[in-house]
């Protein structure tokens, strides 16, 4: 078996790796890409094959792909470029004769209106339309994008947001990773769709008691409207659109977009997800 992991020298990419190897993929069999050469040199170091690619340079695709029998699309990091570049991915696999591509993609993105959910289900699409086998994971919320919270909560003792009551299904970076490898190393995930979620989606007042236990002092969930969270956030010098981005995905959460509702994620790694408070003292 021939793996190809994108995106590898991303927090994501490179727990997948892991993941492979502590399920016994051999690390001859897995070939990790990605941009980051200091990076893909601490994963030569295991003892995987590497290489430099570039998702909108088709020609470093190809090369990377051939003699894949899967490749581990993780998806890009450029907003507004993703579908293209997914685009260039996909075409490469099916003109490498790879046997299948698993995506890591968004919740209920066919359907939903969350704000990162458009590019996901176009690459969804285009991936159904290339013929080749697949297996899609709706990733879910990570529990480290809260690593800034963590610091602020430390400095400030308040966890603020305009999210309202809506919950967040959050999981550590690691379970969606296990559930990747998963699905590459055992059969039974062909033309499947898996929503992935946190086991227990939270509030923000249990973010604030997780928080609390994990900085060491008392942190208040205090919830604002969404014009006043953007004039916070301006007052604080953060640029129009990351403003415009937090406090949509605020919107969003407390829309309930974000909730969960899916045991896909504990069913496939085979056991409980890491919980909320564990997920943010790993990076407080």
């Amino acid at each position: 078996m021939s793996i190809v992991v994108t995106g590898a020298t991303g927090q994501l990419g490179q727990l997948i790796v892991e993941h492979l190897i502590n399920r016994g993929i051999a690390p001859a069999e897995i070939t990790a890409v990605g941009r980051n050469t200091a990076r893909l040199a601490d994963l030569a170091a295991t003892g995987v094959a590497t290489a430099v690619v570039d998702y909108s340079d088709p020609a470093s695709l190809a090369a990377a792909f051939a003699g894949a029998d899967l490749l581990m699309l993780v998806s890009g990091s450029e907003v507004g470029q993703r579908v293209a570049q997914h685009t260039n991915a996909i075409t490469a696999a099916v003109a490498a004769g790879v046997g299948r591509i698993v995506y890591t993609s968004a919740p209920k993105a066919d359907t939903s209106a969350l704000i990162l959910a458009p590019e996901h289900k176009a690459t969804e699409e285009a991936l159904r339309a290339s013929g080749v086998g697949f297996t899609i994971l709706r990733n879910g919320w990570y529990t480290e994008n809260y690593a800034a919270t963590v610091q602020q909560a430390r400095e400030t003792g308040v966890y603020l947001t305009s999210a309202g009551d809506g919950r967040v299904a959050s999981a550590s970076r690691t379970d969606y990773a296990e559930a990747a490898a998963v699905v590459l190393t055992t059969p039974g995930h062909e033309n499947t769709v898996y929503e992935l979620a946190g086991d227990v989606a939270w509030t923000g007042t249990e973010m604030a008691e997780a928080l609390t236990e994990v900085v060491g002092r008392p942190v208040v969930f205090t919830t604002v409207s969404a014009e006043e969270h953007t004039a916070i956030l301006t007052g604080a010098g953060l640029d129009g659109g990351t403003v415009g981005f937090v406090v949509a995905l605020d919107g969003n959460t407390r829309d309930g977009l974000l909730a969960g509702g899916s045991s896909d994620l504990a069913t496939l790694i085979g056991h409980p997800t890491t919980p909320l408070v564990d997920g943010l003292r790993a990076v407080a």
